[in-house]
């Protein structure tokens, strides 16, 4: 069965707007490397608003500041199959990405069931649902060193049925100071 891993950058007070954090090399070429291990990205409207036209964009130009950013572009650019799960959303961009209006449990469920490689999710809406429903197998939190005392909190909105125990697998320490944590369940 394919896993469904969760990733996302935090400042230390939990907030997770992609604003107020810090972008370097190190945490860009970290991500890159979890999506060239994926192959099936689950997003709402909002994150793929964000991801497209803006990285496979990048991805053809590879006119981003820095080798890492391009790296990422490319990698997000090579995943086989994007899954946007929107109610309101009318269009999606590029024949390898489709809108789901169904089940978001059953939808899931169907996708790790066939065959590939992992399917990554990012964001906060859905990674949210998916939390909530027990269906992430893996987590990557990158924690960076600051307190913004504003901005969208990571998990405000969940109400989890029971305590969600998880395992530390792997820990790394960025030049930057910020920390990369690796959960499972």
């Amino acid at each position: 069965m394919r896993k469904l891993i969760f990733g996302i950058n935090l400042t230390i007070d939990g907030c997770c707007d992609h604003t107020k954090g810090i972008s370097d090399e190190e945490i860009h070429e970290y991500f890159a490397q979890l999506m060239q291990d994926a192959d099936t990205l689950v997003y709402g409207r909002k994150t793929y608003g964000l991801m497209v036209p803006f990285w496979p964009d990048l991805a053809k130009s590879q006119s981003g500041p820095t080798r890492s950013i391009n790296e990422f572009a490319k990698a997000f650019d090579a995943v086989d199959k994007i899954v946007v799960f929107s109610r309101t959303l009318q269009r999606v961009e590029g024949d390898k990405t489709r809108i789901v209006r169904s089940n978001l449990r059953e939808e899931i469920l169907k996708l790790k069931q066939e065959p590939g490689g992992n399917i990554l999710t990012g964001g906060v809406d859905i990674p949210s649902q998916l939390i909530e429903l027990g269906l992430v197998d893996e987590y990557y939190f990158v924690i960076q060193p600051i307190l913004v005392g504003e901005g969208r909190r990571f998990l405000d909105s969940v109400t989890l049925q029971e305590r969600l125990q998880l395992k530390l697998v792997e820990s790394k320490i960025f030049k930057s100071g910020c920390v990369a944590l690796r959960y499972v369940k």
